[in-house]
């Protein structure tokens, strides 16, 4: 996992000192990165300095080539995101009233994504089985969307974590969707307690 240590100074001048996943990760394939993600750690940041962050425990990877994705009919407004560079937070309405957010992957001007679809909270700030709850725990808002996560300045970044072995990977059909429901590109930590219910 290519990572890069960043330092910058907060609005009280104290030094952080942090590690974040650098775009290079992101440029990969898009399910490559999907597993690789697993273990690493989402951070939520608010204006007044409290942080939230949860280890990522379950993904799924979306391709413009696949029916399921949004960038499957081209760039639209609302998959414009998905075009861009990656390490970019694509964040989405779905239902009318859920959020879900998305991390850019692979090379500018290819449409694929990987869902983050639960996370296990480091700290107490509320159940994130599944991506709607994660973002509304999280207050991950379309706002958000379009944020660098690979810059110590961004309310949202992915910072390293832990190795998660392949054997400890557990791959499946996706969740919630009704097109390219045969491809296996849901990944989840195996027996973790915060992967979503269904």
């Amino acid at each position: 996992m290519k990572i890069i240590v960043l330092w910058y100074e907060k609005e009280k001048r104290k030094s952080v000192k942090m590690t974040i996943i650098c775009k290079s990760f992101y440029s990969k394939n898009t399910l490559d990165v999907a597993k690789s993600l697993l273990g690493c750690v989402l951070c939520r940041e608010f204006d007044s300095g409290e942080v939230l962050k949860g280890m990522i425990v379950e993904t799924e990877a979306y391709t413009q080539e696949d029916p399921a994705c949004h960038a499957f009919r081209g760039k639209t407004k609302r998959a414009a995101t998905l075009f861009k560079s990656p390490g970019l937070a694509y964040v989405y309405l779905i239902y009318g009233m859920y959020n879900c957010m998305n991390v850019v992957t692979e090379e500018e001007g290819r449409g694929c994504a990987v869902l983050i679809r639960a996370i296990e909270p480091i700290g107490d700030f509320g159940g994130t089985n599944g991506p709607g709850k994660l973002c509304r725990a999280m207050e991950i808002t379309r706002e958000l969307n379009e944020v660098d996560l690979t810059s110590p300045l961004s309310a949202l970044r992915i910072e390293e974590g832990k190795t998660v072995p392949e054997s400890e990977i557990v791959c499946t059909t996706r969740i919630g969707i009704s097109s390219g429901t045969e491809l296996k590109w849901r990944f989840y930590i195996k027996n973790n307690q915060w992967v979503s219910k269904f």
